[in-house]
């Protein structure tokens, strides 16, 4: 595939490891310090800068398809590891559903093969009505738009400001961060209101995205990136055992549900 302008951070080895240390103090939060708000906050730059990553490497890829092809193994590899570690059944797909969905959509923007640049972004949102998967439309959908702001700076600008308003304003309001109250002062006007919701705070991950870093750090390599997702979730089960969060029979019980 050619290779194409990227306004933005093209140093997406730095970016997965930023995102993975994002997404393990997420977990973190998500299952063991249910009660730290903050470290979901921490959490939401995540999700954002995996789907940059992705994106980016849609433009340089030199085989579309092999990069598919990785993303479904992936997500193959990594759901039983979800399911334990974040307590999910069978019927919920784990991150790389929407990754290798929203990778499909652009695949087939960038093809244009009996009209996919049309059909292949409407099929992949579709996809997501009947299958359960984190993140859901709302992934899918910020990969699609992301992908059609790449060469552009203000665009991903606005893209990223407007999608997370749309995204948290269903979620919950913030009222404090690290002690500090969200509601007094500048932070009762309404236009700042807007933004102090959980999941807007995937706006942290905008810098990040925009900086304009060409070159790339030879670590991690592509294998090691991929397999941060499953091994974390792996660390953190074992980390629930321990701590008596979990039982092994209620985690075979996800796994073999007709145990």
């Amino acid at each position: 595939m050619r290779n194409e302008i990227i306004a933005g951070n093209e140093d997406t080895r730095l970016l997965k490891i930023i995102a993975g240390v994002c997404m393990i103090v997420d977990h973190v939060g998500s299952r063991i310090f249910t009660g730290v708000l903050e470290l979901r906050i921490i959490g939401r730059i995540a999700f954002p800068l995996y789907v940059w990553c992705l994106v980016v490497g849609a433009c340089h890829t030199r085989n579309g398809y092999r990069y598919a092809l990785r993303l479904l193994l992936a997500g193959i590899i990594s759901q039983p590891f979800y399911m334990v570690g974040l307590a999910h059944p069978w019927s919920k797909i784990c991150v790389f559903g929407p990754l290798l969905l929203g990778y499909l959509a652009i695949l087939g923007i960038r093809e244009k093969k009996h009209g996919s640049q049309y059909w292949a972004p409407l099929a992949a949102l579709l996809v997501t009505q009947f299958v359960n998967m984190d993140y859901g439309m709302n992934g899918v959908l910020l990969i699609i738009l992301l992908y059609l702001a790449r060469e552009n700076r203000g665009a991903i600008l606005a893209v990223m400001v407007s999608f997370c308003l749309y995204w948290g304003s269903g979620g919950a309001n913030l009222r404090s961060f690290c002690g500090i109250p969200l509601q007094d002062g500048v932070f009762s006007l309404p236009i700042v209101r807007a933004f102090m919701h959980q999941q807007t705070m995937a706006l942290l991950s905008l810098p990040l995205m925009l900086w304009p870093r060409k070159t790339c750090l030879r670590w991690p390599s592509g294998l090691a990136a991929y397999a941060i997702y499953p091994g974390h979730l792996l660390i953190l089960w074992i980390v629930q055992l321990l701590m008596g969060l979990t039982t092994l029979e209620k985690s075979l019980k996800l796994l073999i549900p007709w145990m």
